[in-house]
């Protein structure tokens, strides 16, 4: 399995990213060293969708495929785009406030912590759908790991497209977010023009 071992806050300096959105309060010491630079059209675009494959932790395929996807579903393909990240099921748990960030709720998802309606599933990817109930297994409930990470993500502010039960360690999804609702800095028409060439 690919994994991406870029130290964090490294390459949010260099994506000229905010580590907030990853779910990290640390900030970087170091400035960025952009000279005078000037970025092309494609340098540009292709920020825009390593911004959004390293937000949602997204390797170069998977995301190709999310993409594929959603120039076929109704609607803008880059709305769309933004909507399939936004309802992976590590992304919706890291919403709900039940992961520090989505490597974490990545991990716990893989290691069989999560019902989607009553059924174990362990696949990061699988998207969520409107009126899915998501809850950590029973016998988790009581880990001081979710102790620790609620007393860490109790301030966060959780979309109204969720509602979310923090002492069972429930949520249920009320319905797919729309654009407005999705507050990743990922202009989504660049990536979109990215692909189109």
């Amino acid at each position: 399995m690919a994994i991406d071992r870029v130290p964090v806050l490294k390459r949010c300096r260099s994506l000229g990213l905010d580590p907030i959105y990853l779910g990290i309060d640390k900030k970087s010491n170091r400035e960025s060293k952009k000279g005078n630079k000037k970025v092309s059209e494609y340098g540009l675009q292709l920020r825009e969708k390593q911004k959004a494959k390293f937000i949602y932790g997204v390797l170069e395929k998977p995301f190709r495929n999310y993409y594929k996807k959603a120039e076929r579903l109704n609607g803008q393909t880059g709305e769309n785009l933004m909507i399939l990240l936004e309802s992976r099921l590590d992304n919706v748990l890291f919403r709900m406030g039940f992961g520090r960030t989505r490597k974490e709720t990545r991990q716990i998802v893989d290691h069989k912590h999560v019902l989607v309606n009553g059924k174990c599933v362990n696949i990061p990817s699988y998207l969520v759908k409107a009126g899915d109930v998501i809850e950590i297994k029973e016998k988790h409930k009581g880990d001081t790991r979710y102790k620790m990470i609620l007393d860490v993500t109790a301030g966060r502010l959780i979309p109204a497209w969720l509602e979310v039960d923090q002492e069972n360690l429930k949520g249920t999804v009320k319905a797919l977010p729309t654009r407005e609702e999705i507050d990743v800095p990922v202009d989504e028409m660049l990536i979109v023009e990215l692909y189109s060439k």
